[in-house]
């Protein structure tokens, strides 16, 4: 199956927090999860694919970069898409570099969680391909409403098993397989709770 990792706004100003916000929630343990995936991506051939928020730190400087503790690769694996929307494939070229690769399979990391990780999962099914969210790979800040904890953890839930009828999203730990999907076993089951349905 083709796959990619696709890491949605690991961005120094937005992990770090600027103008007066809090750092993410976790921050050392979202950088060391994203680098334990970059380096099981790199050993299995697998691209690592960037996607930057222009919005973060002016769009320029240290602030805009990939966090300098992200081990992001140098061989030519890597790609950087810039985005001005919440939605990583708005106007970026991004969907389409993923289905002229026939790209299958993308397995997502970063910031926010209630935000641009939310968005890329459901858009990313929508669009044809099968998604694993990784658990502990994915933050964001407090909110009025909730704390960021209990954003994770509602997103986690509410993502696992989300799908749009032929496309899943999982939510799996970085500590599983998460190079080897198990969606097809998520669509066996659908579609025998659909026939008992009918």
């Amino acid at each position: 199956m083709n796959q990619v990792l696709l890491i949605i706004d690991a961005q120094e100003a937005l992990i770090e927090g600027e103008n007066g916000q809090t750092p993410v929630y976790q921050k050392e343990q979202l950088i060391t999860t994203i680098n334990i995936l970059i380096e099981q991506a790199e050993k299995n051939d697998i691209d690592v694919i960037f996607v930057r928020d222009l919005d973060v730190g002016g769009g320029s400087g240290d602030g805009f970069q990939v966090h300098h503790l992200i081990k992001v690769p140098e061989k030519s694996s890597k790609k950087m898409f810039n985005k001005l929307a919440t939605n990583a494939f708005y106007e970026t070229g991004l969907l389409n570099y993923l289905k002229e690769r026939n790209i299958q399979h993308l397995i997502i990391a970063g910031c926010q969680t209630e935000y641009c990780i939310d968005t890329a999962v459901r858009y990313a099914t929508v669009n044809g391909f099968d998604v694993t969210l990784i658990k502990d790979g994915h933050s964001t800040i407090d909110s009025t409403v909730l704390p960021a904890e209990k954003i994770i953890a509602h997103h986690n839930q509410t993502l696992h098993g989300h799908y749009n009828v032929d496309h899943f999203s999982v939510v799996r730990g970085s500590h599983e397989a998460v190079f080897i999907p198990p969606h097809n076993e998520y669509r066996k089951e659908w579609a025998v709770e659909q026939e008992q349905l009918k």
